[in-house]
């Protein structure tokens, strides 16, 4: 049996400090940002004005022949040449500075977050609610109401900062009065103006009935399923979620059609918007059949 010394393991070996400058070089051509133009004359003016300076005032003040003077002063520019690209380097973090501020901020920038709770349909529990979520540092950028039985469900767009947990927001909303609290991460897309891609979308029906399954899946984010029914003969489809996470809405061509959502029960808001939609698709389908003709 033979005994390792301690001599014959692995040197420890300490992580080497990232540079952040490195963060900042393309994928694609491996170069960093070109500096803004302020800051790269500041640089080019401390890389050749000590030059300038000193060869200067050897030629004047030295008794030398004028080809040679010409020779030196010509000279200067190869050593502002080489030492140029070494000022910028030593410079290099003050010159990429406005990125890596800017790099900084995106990586500091706040969590979205979509909540829904219910409360009790008063001024007073909205206030609550607003002042238990500003608790944890969270801004409300986004506020729907929807009068539901047992009171109103809220529906939030919130900001939060990167430390706060999913259990903190939570637990921040049902200490401010929120019942069956849910949320989920969300992106910028949450907060984008919801009018104008719904009128895009009816536009889309209107254009072609038969996108109304598809439009009515964007509006909601949803995914199209087999509209459920309450036939107990019928084993292959079951009864509509009791949670709110399934939807159905008339259609003019193919019968009811289905939409699931499991991450996020659809609200009444949402549910009157598909059914707009689908009231839509089937005035047009009608209005394509028995076109009204102008009077004479």
């Amino acid at each position: 049996m033979t005994v390792q010394s301690m001599n014959d393991s692995p040197p420890i070996t300490t992580p080497r400090k990232k540079n952040p400058i490195k963060a900042l070089l393309c994928d694609a051509c491996g170069q960093l940002p070109h500096p803004s133009k302020a800051r790269l004359t500041l640089a080019n003016v401390t890389a050749m004005l000590p030059i300038e300076l000193v060869v200067h005032a050897a030629v004047v003040n030295a008794a030398l022949p004028y080809v040679l003077k010409v020779l030196v002063l010509t000279a200067t520019v190869l050593a502002i040449w080489v030492a140029e690209p070494s000022v910028r380097r030593a410079l290099r973090g003050w010159l990429h500075a406005p990125a890596l501020r800017h790099r900084r901020r995106l990586h500091n920038s706040a969590a979205l977050w979509r909540v829904r709770t219910l409360i009790d349909y008063s001024n007073e529990a909205q206030e609550k609610l607003a002042e238990a979520i500003s608790g944890v540092n969270a801004e409300i950028l986004v506020c729907r109401n929807h009068t539901v039985a047992g009171g109103m469900l809220d529906e939030l767009v919130v900001s939060t900062p990167d430390h706060v947990t999913h259990a903190e927001l939570l637990a921040a909303a049902a200490g401010g009065g929120g019942r069956d609290v849910r949320a989920w991460p969300a992106t910028a897309l949450t907060v984008a103006d919801g009018q104008t891609k719904a009128l895009a979308l009816a536009l889309r029906v209107v254009e072609d009935p038969s996108e109304l399954q598809l439009a009515v899946a964007e509006l909601l984010d949803a995914k199209p399923v087999a509209a459920p029914t309450t036939d107990s003969t019928s084993p292959a489809t079951s009864k509509p979620a009791c949670d709110g996470t399934v939807l159905k809405i008339p259609s003019p061509r193919h019968g009811p059609l289905g939409f699931s959502r499991p991450r996020a029960p659809f609200t009444p808001a949402e549910s009157a918007r598909a059914h707009r939609l689908a009231e839509l698709a089937e005035l047009t389908e009608l209005t394509r059949k028995h076109p009204v003709r102008p009077r004479q």
